[in-house]
């Protein structure tokens, strides 16, 4: 599995520099902090270009450079989901413009500690007339996983690289509106609840564009695995933090609950097709350490090879930083006597951030594989049960299909056609809890 793996990554990155030097960009060269090698075990691909190198060399500027995304000089003024500017642009679809139109929102939001920041959010509108009612919308996060705003959808849908645009045209072609908020904020936050914030106050920016003609409209949320945890997050977070925002119901599958539970299953060597699970846990080190920086701080915890490893992650989409961190197990990178599970701080910041923090008070309809090499069920099941002993209105089943990636195609067409219904105010169905684990005890990632 590690050659395989090597294979596609080694074509992976052949690719990514032919696509730097056809635009003209040619292809960052590595830097010489990086590890030059590692050990004979572990995933051997060098520093490898990043996304955000090759979209510098397009015409759309990155957020980083686009004074549209600048923080406006009141913020702190600003009511959650106020709107900061708008304006029109065109979506794509690797490269070809797509016959819908899109408006893109700054609204202010607010991060994990409570502070005034800014976000964007993009609402698509097909051209198909809706009558008799307020046209629905669906909010569609998207698995960003990332840690660079230039791999947020408000730009990727312009430059036409936002890798789940298929599962959009379910929605639009029944003429139903897309919010597709990038909800990590212009800092990518990863798994926390300041994501539920971003798309609720989304949503709220969304009603507060009345040119839009959205105001009254029925909402329901989708997401899928890191996309799942913005959805869920939202819907916990719903009657707490904004009443006004009134949701039909949320979908989501492949979404870690407990993520102590987690970090344990990917900080360590896992075999076969679970040790991709590796990448998760650098990517996350990365992302929380620009929030919490005192808890991931890379210095104290990890070697000089660990704390590279870090800053190359730092500013890197969801595919090269899964091939950077894949078959490459971190707690092979602590220093002497120290570890996640050991610092009181980290596990803090993870037990404060699982879900079930709250108990989501509009219906819920919940997947997840019988076998994740990504998300194991032992990190979601419990959260699963928390939720049904505390009354949520919850439609939770265990997909017979294995695989992280097959089950966000496979379960997307049964959300698809759920979400559709409850926009259309039919009943959402009776409650279900079908999870099961027939895997043995001790299977790699069950």
């Amino acid at each position: 599995m590690i050659r395989t793996s090597r294979w596609w990554a080694t074509r992976t990155v052949a690719l990514l520099t032919v696509v730097g030097v056809a635009a003209g960009g040619g292809v960052a060269a590595a830097d010489p902090e990086f590890p030059p090698s590692f050990p004979p075990s572990q995933n051997q691909l060098p520093q490898l270009p990043s996304e955000p190198e090759l979209y510098d060399v397009l015409p759309i500027p990155v957020p980083d450079k686009d004074p549209w995304y600048a923080d406006p000089p009141n913020m702190a003024d600003l009511a959650p989901g106020q709107i900061v500017r708008t304006r029109e642009v065109q979506t794509r679809i690797l490269g070809v413009p797509f016959p819908v139109h899109t408006r893109q929102l700054l609204f202010r939001s607010s991060d994990v500690h409570g502070n005034p920041i800014v976000t964007a959010t993009s609402v698509i509108v097909p051209g198909i007339p809706w009558t008799g009612s307020p046209r629905p919308v669906v909010s569609f996060q998207e698995a960003i996983d990332s840690t660079d705003s230039s791999c947020n959808p408000s730009h990727t849908l312009q430059v036409g690289t936002m890798k789940e645009m298929p599962l959009l045209a379910g929605w639009l072609a029944q003429g139903f509106a897309i919010n597709v908020p990038d909800f990590g904020g212009k800092f990518n936050t990863f798994n926390t609840y300041d994501e539920g914030k971003m798309v609720l106050d989304s949503l709220r920016a969304v009603k507060n564009d009345t040119t839009l003609g959205l105001s009254d409209s029925a909402i329901a949320l989708y997401g899928y695995s890191g996309g799942g945890s913005g959805s869920i997050r939202a819907a916990e977070l719903r009657q707490s933090y904004a009443p006004d925002v009134h949701l039909s119901g949320t979908a989501i599958g492949g979404t870690p609950g407990d993520l102590v539970a987690l970090s344990e299953f990917a900080t360590t060597a896992q075999p076969g097709l679970t040790g991709t699970a590796n990448f998760t846990m650098w990517l996350g080190f990365a992302a929380l350490s620009h929030h919490y920086p005192d808890a991931f701080d890379a210095s104290e915890l990890l070697t000089v090879e660990g704390q590279q490893i870090v800053a190359d992650l730092q500013s890197r989409c969801v595919y090269t930083a899964a091939l950077t961190g894949v078959y490459r197990p971190i707690d092979e990178y602590f220093q002497p006597g120290r570890s996640l599970a050991s610092t009181p701080a980290v596990l803090e910041v993870l037990r404060a951030n699982s879900l079930g923090q709250h108990i989501p008070d509009s219906p819920v309809l919940w997947w997840h594989s019988v076998w994740d090499e990504l998300v194991p069920q032992s990190t979601v099941l419990p959260t699963v049960q928390k939720y049904w002993d505390n009354g949520a209105d919850l439609r939770f089943y265990t997909s017979p299909i294995p695989e992280h990636i097959t089950n966000a195609v496979a379960g997307y067409p049964p959300a698809l056609v759920w979400i559709s219904e409850i926009l259309r105010g039919l009943p959402p169905g009776p409650k279900v809890k079908e999870d099961f684990a027939p895997l043995p005890p001790g299977f790699p990632g069950a």
